[in-house]
């Protein structure tokens, strides 16, 4: 499949955009950048530069909103996070997300949602629709925590400690360092 074909395709968004606003930007309010079509998904995936690079499909579904993005919300406060944070809305930017399935993930399962960390346009980690629903948000951000410290060198948190109090009302604490040994 050719990208300029892609590109010629809009599929019509399943949601009112008004209606999945909020959704957007409890990511977009810690660093993630929105990608909206097949082109932006290159920009930010087709590459070889080493660098550390986060992807989140969002969604409706009650696992984002209870799991999937508070766990990412606050595995980005940890000390080490990755050099660069996008995102996606599942049903949304539908040609942007066929893209990024089909050109990145054509050998892994999909779904909505979905957490990737990425290095040189290959998964390094996957966390799928199975990884996300019926875990905490606690359990996925310690899991992303561990990754981050493994795989990623940049200096975190993604925003700061007072500024994530106050995007996320104090419903989530502080989980700076994380992944750090408590004893």
């Amino acid at each position: 499949m050719e990208q300029s074909n892609l590109t010629k395709i809009t599929q019509q968004p399943s949601y009112d955009a008004v209606y999945v606003q909020p959704m957007r930007e409890e990511l977009t309010a810690v660093g993630c950048k929105e990608l909206l079509t097949p082109e932006d998904v290159d920009k930010a995936l087709d590459r070889n530069d080493d660098k550390t690079i986060l992807v989140v499909i969002n969604s409706v579904c009650g696992c984002s909103a209870g799991s999937g993005r508070p766990g990412v919300m606050m595995a980005l406060q940890n000390s080490s996070i990755p050099d660069e944070l996008y995102t996606l809305f599942g049903g949304m930017e539908k040609d942007a997300i066929d893209w990024y399935r089909n050109k990145y993930l054509a050998n892994h399962q999909t779904s909505s949602p979905h957490i990737a960390l990425f290095r040189n346009g290959e998964p390094v980690a996957i966390f799928k629709r199975s990884d996300i629903d019926g875990h905490t948000a606690e359990s996925i951000a310690s899991q992303l925590v561990v990754i981050f410290n493994n795989e990623c060198s940049n200096t975190g948190p993604s925003i700061s400690a007072k500024d994530f109090e106050n995007i996320t009302q104090g419903k989530y604490g502080c989980y700076t360092d994380l992944g750090k040994d408590k004893n």
